[in-house]
């Protein structure tokens, strides 16, 4: 094996951890009383259909603002912020 193909092989091995989560969601009918209070870059761009790339986009221009945690600056959106972009409102709030 040259390093070219360990290179290619390598974009396409995946962990078998994040393939086990993405079935589960895709499996999962969506709910608004199941959605967490802080939802993952990931989380919010299956749920609006997007890419993360653009849920990031979103929030540098101000559309989804996002909440930065740890020391690394994961990004965190709240459920209400993206419940608000499709257009639905919480009762109660």
């Amino acid at each position: 094996m040259t390093r070219y193909d360990s290179l290619c092989y390598s974009e396409y091995r995946f962990d078998s951890e994040s393939i086990n989560t993405r079935q589960k969601m895709a499996n999962q009918n969506i709910s608004i009383d199941n959605l967490p209070d802080l939802l993952t870059v990931r989380e919010v761009a299956e749920l609006l259909r997007v890419s993360p790339l653009t849920i990031k986009r979103w929030g540098k221009r101000g559309k989804l603002p996002a909440i930065r945690i740890n020391s690394r600056g994961d990004r965190r959106y709240k459920k209400e912020a993206v419940l608000y972009l499709l257009g639905i409102q919480l009762k109660g709030m």
